[in-house]
């Protein structure tokens, strides 16, 4: 297997493949009296003309590094954001297309105060919690066509940490 080594979550290294949630920096705006921050408009979030946003609870099992990369997946008619329901790191690898498949895998571990939201047709691994529980919020499309693509790569990669 072909090593991957991760490193850490930025806006500036993830930019290519969608966004990174957080609450960083100065809030937009304080709101309700003052008592809240609010960071506006954090993800562009695309559902296609044909699809409706869809909000969902996902409960993975966790998984350890190193991490077996076997298959990565996209979603070419809609963005897919992951809202963590826990403050744990998370792992969240990400390819460029090469050609209708992944290219060399990308592997980022979150903060554990860190959301993704995934652009329209980015490959990228499954949900994959490091640790108990996996409980995200995923905001995704909704429709009645089909928006997975699934590639298996004839080697596996291997995901270590740094």
């Amino acid at each position: 297997m072909t090593p991957i080594f991760t490193q850490p979550l930025t806006a500036a290294a993830f930019a290519p493949f969608g966004d990174v949630l957080d609450a960083k920096g100065k809030p937009d705006k304080l709101i309700n009296q003052g008592l809240c921050a609010r960071f506006h408009d954090r993800a562009r979030l695309d559902f296609g003309p044909e699809g409706r946003a869809g909000l969902s609870i996902f409960d993975a099992q966790p998984r350890a590094l190193p991490y077996r990369l076997e298959m990565m997946e996209r979603h070419p008619e809609g963005s897919q954001a992951f809202v963590p329901m826990h403050e744990q790191a998370f792992l969240v690898i990400v390819a460029e297309d090469a050609g209708n498949r992944p290219g060399t895998p990308h592997a980022f571990l979150t903060n554990g105060a860190q959301g993704i939201n995934f652009h329209r047709n980015i490959w990228h691994g499954v949900l994959t919690p490091l640790a108990s529980p996996g409980r995200f919020a995923v905001i995704d499309r909704i429709g009645t066509t089909s928006n997975l693509e699934e590639f298996w790569f004839e080697t596996p990669w291997e995901v270590r940490g740094r």
